[in-house]
């Protein structure tokens, strides 16, 4: 825990001092602070995860000040307050707090409280949007952008591309892609081929000789991330775009 900043923003000295007694025993690096004036200093200095935030300051509004903290880095933020009622707990929660503590409490549910916040900020978020250089896949509107332009893939190549760029380079057999790429699906894991076969005609420069879908002999296929790296020169640019133009219209042509 010794990694984890809090900031004590407290009026009261005495309880002040204990709170930070009893995170310090906990390995918490702690930082306090007696009015807005200080937590500002205090704030900016340390960019702490954490903020322990009295609503009852002697020189100026908590409530406003924890707006101010929400604006900036969004820290995690634990109000306390002799104020209990329920609108002041609404109150406290839309200005950004993330949990209210009305006083008095035990220190036993502070610690609780402050430990299960921290879990929080530790739990990762699904991420939506993955750069790899030359290649960005847009995770929330489903949309891959490769060498500069906007890829037009299926759903089924969409998700394909996803899990063979995210193991980063390292080999997954077609069972394994299956399993990742379309989980609710029942299909021969050699349907794969299919899609990595498609899906090699629309980002590779030369299908017929993959550099960026590797097949790895008797184990499946690969993402070639160094190659994501390397510039591209115009011609090599302007020749990946002819035939990702010419493999559309021939698409076209035999649909028509």
């Amino acid at each position: 825990m010794g990694s984890v900043c809090i900031e004590i923003i407290e009026g009261n000295p005495h309880l002040r001092s204990l709170l930070g007694w009893h995170l310090q025993q906990l390995e918490y690096r702690v930082h306090q602070a007696a009015s807005i004036y200080q937590a500002r200093e205090v704030f900016l200095s340390h960019q702490p995860t954490l903020v322990v935030l009295d609503a009852d300051l002697p020189d100026g509004d908590g409530i406003e000040f924890c707006r101010w903290l929400h604006r900036q880095q969004q820290p995690l933020i634990l109000m306390l307050s002799a104020r209990n009622s329920e609108s002041d707990i609404v109150a406290g929660l839309k200005a950004g707090a993330d949990d209210y503590l009305s006083k008095p409490f035990g220190m036993q549910e502070f610690l609780a409280r402050v430990e299960a916040l921290i879990r929080r900020k530790r739990t990762p978020t699904a991420p939506a949007y993955l750069d790899y250089g030359t290649l960005q896949i847009d995770l929330v509107q489903r949309r891959v952008r490769f060498q500069g332009e906007f890829i037009d893939l299926t759903p089924q190549e969409f998700s394909l591309l996803y899990v063979l760029a995210q193991a980063g380079g390292v080999p997954l057999s077609r069972s394994e892609l299956l399993r990742r790429a379309w989980p609710d699906a029942i299909d021969n894991p050699r349907t794969i081929d299919t899609h990595v076969l498609s899906l090699r005609k629309k980002v590779e420069l030369d299908p017929r000789q993959p550099n960026l879908i590797q097949t790895i002999r008797n184990v499946g296929y690969r993402f070639n991330m160094e190659i994501l790296n390397t510039n591209i020169s115009q011609s090599q640019t302007t020749k990946l775009a002819r035939e990702r133009f010419n493999n559309q219209r021939s698409t076209l042509s035999s649909s028509v």
